[in-house]
């Protein structure tokens, strides 16, 4: 890592003079906000509606591994994970505070690329860096980042209000970012054999792309209310589909019928998969990360998403509470089991 640069170590600038080195450029856009970063804190005012808070961590060597995510990537994918979950509430980010611990070994050069990251996702989805905090670490590179937003009283959505006979509905395909993580920590097997080998990923760059630089979906909640729905529940999608669902269903008190044939896949994620001798729908369901938004979409609002090249109808919801199958082609029900991303078990690794 800039190896092969002049670099500057963090002790010249200290704390303070660090957060001001790496904010300095940062504009601000929202209304909401009246004093960003350089003070005690930061101060907002909203005035109408709900506002929503979030906050995500991002640990080096269990959420990711920089021996092949360049840190500019990094940047863009922490503020990403956090607006996500805003947009799952159906509400707009307005918001964010970054607070890093970094070990030594990092210069001041390997943070700016991390903040560069950050700042093209606070102009690419408008929101104010307002606040944050720096220190050191015995271990690695640790990032959180806290997003707020604001939602109109009557369109906020929570993972509590799906009904039964409610369409469950996805966003974009699904098990991409699944599968560009395992082309990535196969490639980097490789290198540890054969350091000089340079591989050739362009036939995975879709998958690499989902994986390194997701996108939280702004579109999706634009077009529900292009199309005036509001959903009854709704859920982004970054421990994998399976798990997803069973939190609908559970703070719903539902049960649900997916259906194996309409889950979305895109034709760069099956054949990575058959190349890996996996299912696909391993990766659909089990895949995290994919940052789709997965919702509950009242029956009588079928007709304006039919056939909509950005939302898939991928089942339904029962009053059988705890009743979670997925209906293969063949016909046959199988429960629905989380195998997606858990925290806190013995093998967790990046």
């Amino acid at each position: 890592m800039f190896k092969n640069k002049n670099t500057t170590p963090l002790s010249q600038l200290g704390e303070f003079g660090l957060i001001d080195h790496l904010t300095k450029s940062f504009p601000l856009v929202q209304p909401s906000t009246r004093q960003g970063v350089g003070d005690d804190a930061a101060v907002m005012n909203f005035t109408e509606g709900h506002t929503v808070v979030t906050t995500d961590l991002m640990i080096e060597g269990i959420h990711f591994n920089l021996s092949y995510v360049p840190l500019k990537h990094l940047g863009y994918k922490s503020v990403m994970v956090n607006l996500s979950d805003i947009y799952a509430m159906n509400a707009y980010p307005t918001q964010i505070t970054v607070s890093i611990a970094v070990s030594n070994r990092f210069p001041l050069e390997a943070l700016e690329e991390l903040y560069a990251g950050i700042k093209l996702a606070c102009k690419n989805y408008k929101v104010d860096l307002v606040g944050g905090d720096t220190s050191s670490s015995s271990s690695g590179l640790i990032i959180s980042v806290t997003a707020m937003g604001q939602v109109e009283n009557e369109k906020i959505t929570y993972r509590s209000g799906a009904q039964p006979n409610d369409l469950l509905v996805v966003s974009g395909d699904l098990g991409g970012a699944y599968m560009g993580l395992q082309v990535l920590e196969r490639e980097k097997e490789v290198f540890k054999v054969n350091p000089n080998n340079q591989p050739d990923l362009a036939l995975y760059s879709y998958c690499i792309e989902r994986q390194l630089k997701p996108e939280a979906r702004k579109d999706i909640v634009e077009l529900l209310e292009e199309l005036a729905i509001v959903p009854n529940a709704m859920i982004d999608i970054s421990d994998g589909l399976s798990s997803e669902i069973l939190h609908l269903c559970k703070a719903s008190e539902v049960g649900c019928d997916l259906y194996e044939e309409k889950l979305p896949c895109d034709p760069s994620t099956s054949s990575t998969a058959e190349e890996f001798k996996m299912n696909s729908i391993t990766a659909l369901l089990n895949g995290g990360e994919d940052y789709e938004l997965l919702m509950a979409i009242k029956t009588e609002d079928y007709d304006k998403i039919k056939g909509h090249p950005l939302l898939t109808t991928i089942g339904h919801f029962t009053d059988q509470k705890e009743a979670c199958n997925m209906i293969t082609g063949l016909g046959q029900s199988i429960p629905i089991e989380a195998q997606g991303w858990k925290n806190f078990n013995k093998d967790e690794s990046a």
